[in-house]
């Protein structure tokens, strides 16, 4: 007699729920049993704090009560977020449901290393592309002038607008 299979869904599955196995096993190993502590971060410590700090293990003490919870922050933020370390204690317990954490302790280096540049939480702002010069522009038009299709002259146009705006940016340097 064939074993018994576990039957599934019909149609599709989400794909959260065939990563979730996954994903409890990661955050276990590094002591987080409530993931939602990490998935929904600045929700619980709110925006400031999880601007410049962000959870990275839970340490378990013997007896199972009082755990400590880690987080990484840089130097500068260090004296900040350590003020509103009482205040964070009881929203992360407020998120396990009971007095789970008893310390938090900060770290100002990097999980992998003491390089400041790996300890990033929130991306650079993105800095809008400059305007081509109108010259630039006007050459750009004349050099395509003579293409009829339309979509091969507009992609051409970009591309000498691209290289005579670089080439404008870089004339005056040394290689």
């Amino acid at each position: 007699m064939p074993p018994k299979t576990e039957r599934r869904m019909r149609g599709f599955q989400p794909a959260a729920s065939l990563l979730g196995p996954q994903i409890r096993k990661v955050g276990e190993a590094r002591g987080f049993a409530v993931s939602r502590l990490l998935t929904h971060w600045a929700e619980i410590a709110g925006p400031d704090i999880a601007a410049c700090a962000r959870p990275v293990k839970i340490g378990y003490t013997k007896g199972g009560f009082g755990a400590t919870l880690t987080l990484l922050t840089t130097g500068p933020a260090a004296p900040m977020v350590q003020m509103q370390l009482p205040r964070l204690r009881d929203k992360v317990n407020a998120c396990y449901g009971y007095n789970a954490i008893s310390r938090i302790t900060i770290t100002q280096t990097a999980p992998t290393g003491f390089a400041e540049g790996q300890a990033q939480f929130t991306p650079a702002p993105k800095v809008p592309p400059k305007a081509p010069d109108a010259r630039v522009v006007a050459t750009a038009q004349a050099v395509t002038g003579g293409v009829t299709d339309e979509s091969l002259r507009a992609a051409l146009e970009r591309l000498a607008t691209n290289v005579l705006s670089k080439h404008e940016r870089t004339q005056g340097k040394t290689r």
